[in-house]
């Protein structure tokens, strides 16, 4: 009874008096903004989503949790109520007092958080405590950053961009002193960041400059190309331009090709969630939960018993878009792409488990399940024409695929065989479909079904943590038979 005394006391402390800060931009726009506050004796709490409005950031945020993520200057900034540890890029940074929840919204100690973000984040971000204004110099660059990826025949330079440009507004040459040039009409450029960036592959040197309204990057090649191009990619916020030029020499090619063959990096992808439930079964289970507790089980077994580095494209109820986790997948490095879901249908009699290749010729039931699994589109904020991109891209995604068949079958083939020693339920086979989330993976990718979801004694296994843990361990050793495979061929090479 005392203690909900002083916890209403302590509610009423910071909620008695509710002010705001204003929010003074530089940058050019007129427009004034306010952040909403609660005040108490000498200190000042900010509301999270009011700060990140301000600053036309992007936000998520799990009610459940009581989480709030932030997306300022490429930082991501996790906030959450009830603790004073601020989580930047993964990097802890511990402010005055803990986070407080009030009105749905987050509110952090102000004078703290401003302080660290300006240190960490913002530097032209700056907070008077006793006038309550907030004021701030951002420059809105809409070209970001640049990475480099080197390849075997060639250089892939992804540039990232904060709005999608016209085709009629780029366009790129190179100079007879071995400059490749892009310029972007409209662009505002981060000169500073892209000056900086990490040069590998046939680039000696990256410079770029703001010439009026025009960006201009300019690459310095160590040598000379067979061809060039740019293109915009499924992601309208990124530019990617090809250097392609001779093969290497036999030795480079066999060691990187060995290097390729090295099973050292999985990509763990659990399927849905977030706002994207997934199946729910007729007992109220949901997909989502399922198969995160089961690629967190697989991804443990491989972190302890084995050295491959485990990749996730989520590890908590978030929603990641379909194009995301195969950008993930393909910029991680990964030799391993692996899609965990459980099925559903409307006959609910039907059970058992069964592995998925990517196919665009799709075929018999094979059409539900990725028609079902494909409809997480419509939950994406950022608007994929993936009919258009299918068709396209279909030769490129499928050249992808292809390349990768043969291994792609033998391992949906290890994952049938190892569950079917320990599963009771049916062994529905290896099948092909047509899936986004696989499209144009770089590597052996799958897609696996867990079982039935809408069959009420599947639903009743699949909530069983020993029966998802029997499921995790004939996937763990379906990889472990994998790897086995890959390096007695790598081996006799």
């Amino acid at each position: 009874m005392v203690l909900i005394k002083i916890i209403s006391f302590i509610i009423c402390l910071y909620t008695a008096l509710i002010a705001d800060i204003k929010v003074i931009n530089n940058s050019g726009s007129k427009k004034s903004s306010y952040i909403k506050t609660l005040k108490g004796e000498k200190k000042i709490f900010a509301s999270t989503r009011d700060f990140g409005s301000s600053l036309s950031s992007r936000l998520y945020e799990n009610a459940e949790r009581k989480k709030l993520v932030l997306y300022i200057s490429g930082k991501r900034i996790k906030v959450s109520a009830g603790t004073s540890f601020l989580i930047i890029d993964d990097n802890p940074y511990q402010m005055i007092d803990a986070v407080q929840e009030y009105n749905g919204d987050l509110y952090v100690p102000a004078e703290s958080f401003f302080d660290i973000l300006r240190k960490v984040a913002i530097p032209g971000l700056r907070y008077d405590k006793r006038k309550e204004a907030l004021e701030f110099d951002v420059i809105r660059y809409n070209v970001r950053s640049l990475d480099i990826e080197e390849k075997s025949n060639g250089t892939i330079i992804r540039i990232n961009t904060q709005e999608s440009f016209s085709d009629r507004d780029i366009s790129s040459f190179i100079n007879k002193h071995g400059w490749f040039y892009l310029t972007i009409v409209g662009g505002i450029i981060d000169t500073s960041t892209l000056n900086k960036s990490m040069t590998r592959g046939i680039i000696r040197k990256v410079e770029s400059d703001q010439i009026n309204e025009t960006a201009q990057i300019a690459l310095k090649l160590r040598k000379g190309v067979i061809s060039h191009e740019w293109y915009q990619s499924h992601d309208p916020n990124e530019i990617v331009i090809t250097l392609r030029t001779a093969l290497a020499d036999d030795t480079k090619r066999l060691k990187n090709a060995k290097e390729r063959w090295l099973l050292d990096t999985i990509v763990l992808d659990a399927g849905h969630g977030g706002k994207d439930p997934g199946a729910i079964g007729k007992y109220g289970t949901k997909e989502k939960d399922v198969v995160l507790d089961i690629t967190k089980r697989v991804g443990r077994m491989l972190e302890k018993k084995t050295g491959i580095k485990v990749v996730y494209t989520r590890t908590e109820d978030i929603f990641i878009p379909l194009w995301k986790r195969t950008e993930i997948a393909n910029e991680s490095g990964g030799k391993i792409f692996m899609s965990i879901h459980v099925n559903a249908s409307t006959n609910r009699r039907i059970k058992g488990f069964e592995t998925f290749l990517h196919s665009w010729d799709k075929t018999g039931t094979a059409i539900d399940v990725a028609a079902r699994e494909n409809a997480v589109i419509k939950f994406e904020e950022k608007k994929i024409n993936y009919e258009k991109l299918s068709m396209e891209r279909k030769i490129t995604a499928t050249m992808a695929s292809s390349m990768f068949l043969k291994e792609s079958e033998s391992l949906a083939a290890m994952i049938q065989e190892e569950l079917g020693r320990t599963l009771t339920v049916p062994n529905r086979g290896v099948k092909q479909a047509g899936f986004y989330v696989l499209s144009g993976a770089s590597m052996p990718c799958v897609l696996f079904e867990g079982g039935f979801i809408s069959n009420p004694s599947e639903e009743k296994n699949l909530k069983s943590p020993s029966y998802r843990k029997k499921i995790a361990e004939g996937i763990f050793k379906a990889i472990l038979k994998f790897k086995s495979s890959r390096e007695k061929i790598l081996a006799q090479e």
